[in-house]
Parts: C-alpha cells; structure tokens; sequence
C-alpha cells in the first residue's frame, strides 16, 4: 500500500498498468489497493500543481500566513474555532501550531486591501481570538518539494586573483 501511495504521491497521474509494472502487482491488485485508500479517505484528492508565477489568470493574487493566538473553548479545545475558520473560503490552509502562536491560516484574496479586510472583519472578530499577525507572501521559491524558480543563474564560484 505504501509503495502505491509513494508512487501516487510523485506522480498522480500514472495509470493502474504502470503502477502494477513497477510494484509487480496486477492491475486488478491494483485498482483494488488504489480504491481501499479512497474509501478509506487516505487518498483525498488528486490534483494539479500550478506555478502561481505563470499563471496569468491568477497572477494578482494575494497569499498571506496569517499567525492566530486563541483562547481554547472548553470542552472543544482548538477545534471549534478551526471549524469557524476553515469554513471560509479565503482559507486555503489551516495548521495547529506549537509555540507562540496556536493557528496558522494561508489564505488568499485578490488584493491586499481584500486579505486586510479579511482578516480584520471575519478573522479578528471571532470569539476566542486573541490576536493576529499577517504576513504577506511576497515570492514562493519552493513548496511541498516543488521547486517554482528555475535554476537558470550561474552558481558557479567567481575567480579571486
């Protein structure tokens, strides 16, 4: 299961027969395996990854990590706030953190006058927040092992005489 996961995980896209040649399963073993995994929500989602510097219909968009401090309900913890929060659609990612701060949130708007607002009106205002830090992305280099910028630059060392 987890040499199909692995494999799936690096490239989405290959077929059932490539998958069965390269861990000498048949097709059927495979399809079977690759089926249990999204029954059993393992497998979420396939997708592709788009570099956002290329993509001209997304260009303009903001991105910002926006730092959290809570105060936990009783009884629910953490989690009730991260429901309220997930829920929005500006949010793309949302993390339990350790250390000084609790929730990290990515989001996206298609301003930075929009992520302000955002985070001003729908993020600050909730109950149990505490506080918020906002941080704008400015380029992404590299992103779940993903490499965005291309190495065309000379990294050659320069000659000292």
């Amino acid at each position: 299961m987890e040499e199909i996961l692995d494999l799936l995980r690096e490239n989405a896209r290959l077929s059932v027969e490539d998958i069965a040649a390269m861990t000498k399963k048949t097709p059927e073993e495979v399809k079977e395996i690759i089926s249990k995994l999204e029954a059993d929500g393992i497998i979420l989602k396939y997708a592709a990854i788009v570099n956002p510097e290329k993509d001209n219909e997304n260009k303009g968009k903001v991105c910002a990590e926006i730092e959290i401090q809570v105060t936990p309900q009783r009884e629910h913890g953490f989690d009730a706030i991260a429901d309220r929060i997930y829920r929005f659609p500006q949010v793309k990612s949302l993390y339990l953190m350790s250390g000084g701060y609790d929730l990290k949130v990515i989001i996206e708007g298609d301003s930075l006058q929009e992520v302000a607002f955002f985070v001003s009106s729908k993020l600050a205002t909730l109950d149990g927040v505490r506080s918020t830090k906002t941080h704008f992305i400015l380029k992404t280099y590299k992103e779940n092992d993903i490499l965005y910028v291309e190495n065309e630059r000379d990294r050659r060392e320069g000659a000292m005489a």
